[in-house]
């Protein structure tokens, strides 16, 4: 058992995994932002040439859509904080006999 803590001590085994599961959120979220606030914000400044329906969507700022994200974003970060910290995973202590 003691390798396998120092492996994941020293590897950052959990931070990479808390890492990768944040960034799919966070990847959503950008997404969110570009595509619910910016385009449709540029798509009125500027104004659309593209047909009818495209350009209904781009005189729409989707802020629903945008904080749906944002709050999803805070749960899955809230949820892996407290597993985290529930499993002690940032106490890890690799000089303690097993």
């Amino acid at each position: 058992m003691t390798g396998f803590f120092t492996f994941i001590q020293k590897q950052g085994i959990v931070g990479l995994a808390m890492g990768f599961i944040l960034g799919g959120s966070v990847n959503k979220m950008v997404s969110s932002l570009v595509g619910d606030i910016i385009q449709p914000a540029i798509g009125l400044l500027i104004g659309n040439t593209q047909g009818e329906l495209a350009a209904a969507h781009y005189k729409t700022l989707m802020y629903g859509s945008f904080v749906s994200n944002i709050i999803d974003f805070l749960i899955i970060a809230a949820i892996v904080y407290f597993i985290f910290r529930a499993m002690r995973l940032d106490k890890i202590d690799i000089t303690k006999k097993f």
